[in-house]
Protein backbone atom coordinates (compact mmCIF):
# COMPACT_ATOMS: atom_id res chain seq x y z
CA UNK A 1 0.00 0.00 0.00
CA UNK A 2 1.14 3.07 -0.76
CA UNK A 3 0.21 6.56 1.35
CA UNK A 4 0.73 10.38 1.09
CA UNK A 5 1.06 12.40 4.46
CA UNK A 6 1.21 15.63 4.42
CA UNK A 7 2.57 18.37 7.10
CA UNK A 8 2.79 22.00 7.49
CA UNK A 9 -0.51 23.88 7.18
CA UNK A 10 -1.92 25.38 10.24
CA UNK A 11 -2.87 29.49 10.96
CA UNK A 12 -0.99 32.43 9.66
CA UNK A 13 -1.45 36.03 8.90
CA UNK A 14 -1.72 38.08 5.82
CA UNK A 15 2.06 38.36 4.26
CA UNK A 16 3.41 35.15 6.05
CA UNK A 17 4.59 32.12 5.19
CA UNK A 18 3.85 28.65 5.71
CA UNK A 19 5.92 25.57 4.12
CA UNK A 20 4.00 21.81 3.20
CA UNK A 21 5.52 18.71 3.21
CA UNK A 22 3.98 15.75 1.44
CA UNK A 23 5.93 12.11 2.09
CA UNK A 24 5.11 9.22 -0.28
CA UNK A 25 5.83 6.26 1.46
CA UNK A 26 4.99 2.24 0.40
CA UNK A 27 5.75 -0.45 -2.50
CA UNK A 28 6.75 2.46 -4.99
CA UNK A 29 8.93 1.62 -7.86
CA UNK A 30 8.96 5.09 -9.30
CA UNK A 31 6.68 8.92 -8.80
CA UNK A 32 6.16 10.55 -11.98
CA UNK A 33 4.38 13.98 -11.13
CA UNK A 34 3.58 15.34 -8.26
CA UNK A 35 1.27 18.37 -7.06
CA UNK A 36 -0.41 20.15 -4.63
CA UNK A 37 -4.16 20.88 -5.03
CA UNK A 38 -6.12 22.94 -2.80
CA UNK A 39 -10.53 23.17 -1.88
CA UNK A 40 -12.25 26.25 -0.47
CA UNK A 41 -15.61 26.04 1.06
CA UNK A 42 -17.73 25.87 -1.42
CA UNK A 43 -15.49 25.55 -4.39
CA UNK A 44 -13.67 23.07 -6.33
CA UNK A 45 -10.64 21.55 -6.04
CA UNK A 46 -8.03 23.03 -7.70
CA UNK A 47 -4.06 22.61 -9.03
CA UNK A 48 -1.75 24.57 -7.23
CA UNK A 49 1.15 23.30 -8.19
CA UNK A 50 2.64 20.48 -9.69
CA UNK A 51 6.55 19.11 -10.58
CA UNK A 52 7.80 16.46 -12.60
CA UNK A 53 10.36 13.71 -11.75
CA UNK A 54 13.30 15.93 -13.67
CA UNK A 55 12.16 19.28 -12.16
CA UNK A 56 9.55 20.73 -14.14
CA UNK A 57 7.07 22.93 -12.42
CA UNK A 58 4.08 24.17 -13.49
CA UNK A 59 1.98 27.17 -11.37
CA UNK A 60 -1.74 28.53 -11.01
CA UNK A 61 -1.98 31.74 -11.76
CA UNK A 62 -3.25 32.91 -8.31
CA UNK A 63 0.02 31.53 -6.89
CA UNK A 64 2.68 33.08 -9.67
CA UNK A 65 5.87 34.37 -8.00
CA UNK A 66 4.53 33.81 -4.40
CA UNK A 67 4.78 30.01 -3.84
CA UNK A 68 7.54 27.23 -4.86
CA UNK A 69 6.94 23.21 -5.31
CA UNK A 70 10.20 21.38 -4.78
CA UNK A 71 10.87 17.70 -4.32
CA UNK A 72 12.84 15.47 -3.05
CA UNK A 73 13.18 12.34 -4.78
CA UNK A 74 15.48 10.42 -2.85
CA UNK A 75 12.88 10.89 -0.29
CA UNK A 76 9.59 10.67 -2.62
CA UNK A 77 8.81 14.14 -0.73
CA UNK A 78 7.43 17.36 -1.96
CA UNK A 79 7.25 20.61 -0.78
CA UNK A 80 5.14 23.71 -1.30
CA UNK A 81 6.88 26.94 0.08
CA UNK A 82 3.97 29.66 0.31
CA UNK A 83 4.89 32.98 0.79
CA UNK A 84 3.42 36.56 0.78
CA UNK A 85 -0.24 34.75 1.38
CA UNK A 86 -3.74 36.36 1.29
CA UNK A 87 -6.66 35.45 3.00
CA UNK A 88 -7.73 34.35 -0.62
CA UNK A 89 -5.15 30.92 -0.35
CA UNK A 90 -7.25 29.86 2.81
CA UNK A 91 -8.15 26.13 2.15
CA UNK A 92 -7.36 22.55 2.47
CA UNK A 93 -4.39 21.94 0.71
CA UNK A 94 -3.88 18.15 -0.66
CA UNK A 95 -1.20 16.23 -2.35
CA UNK A 96 -1.51 14.21 -5.44
CA UNK A 97 1.01 12.19 -6.94
CA UNK A 98 1.37 9.83 -10.37
CA UNK A 99 2.83 6.86 -8.60
CA UNK A 100 4.01 3.52 -10.21
CA UNK A 101 3.98 0.36 -8.02
CA UNK A 102 5.37 -3.51 -8.39
CA UNK A 103 2.59 -5.76 -8.55
CA UNK A 104 3.82 -9.43 -8.27
CA UNK A 105 1.76 -12.07 -10.84
CA UNK A 106 1.55 -15.18 -11.33
CA UNK A 107 4.15 -14.66 -14.67
CA UNK A 108 6.27 -12.40 -12.03
CA UNK A 109 6.57 -8.66 -11.34
CA UNK A 110 4.88 -6.20 -13.45
CA UNK A 111 4.06 -2.14 -12.82
CA UNK A 112 1.00 -0.69 -12.02
CA UNK A 113 -0.03 3.22 -12.20
CA UNK A 114 -1.82 4.78 -10.10
CA UNK A 115 -2.92 8.06 -8.68
CA UNK A 116 -2.51 9.06 -5.20
CA UNK A 117 -3.82 12.00 -2.77
CA UNK A 118 -2.96 12.72 1.07
CA UNK A 119 -5.61 13.26 3.74
CA UNK A 120 -5.34 17.27 3.57
CA UNK A 121 -4.03 19.36 5.55
CA UNK A 122 -5.81 23.12 6.53
CA UNK A 123 -3.92 26.89 5.85
CA UNK A 124 -6.16 29.53 7.19
CA UNK A 125 -4.78 33.12 6.17
CA UNK A 126 -6.05 35.55 8.47
CA UNK A 127 -6.14 39.28 8.11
Amino acid sequence: QVQLVESGGGLVQAGGSLRLSCAASGSIFTINVMGWYRQAPGKQRELVAGITSGGITNYADSVKGRFTISRDNAKNTVYLQMSSLKPEDTAVYYCNADIVVPVQTRMGVTTLYNDYWGQGTQVTVSL
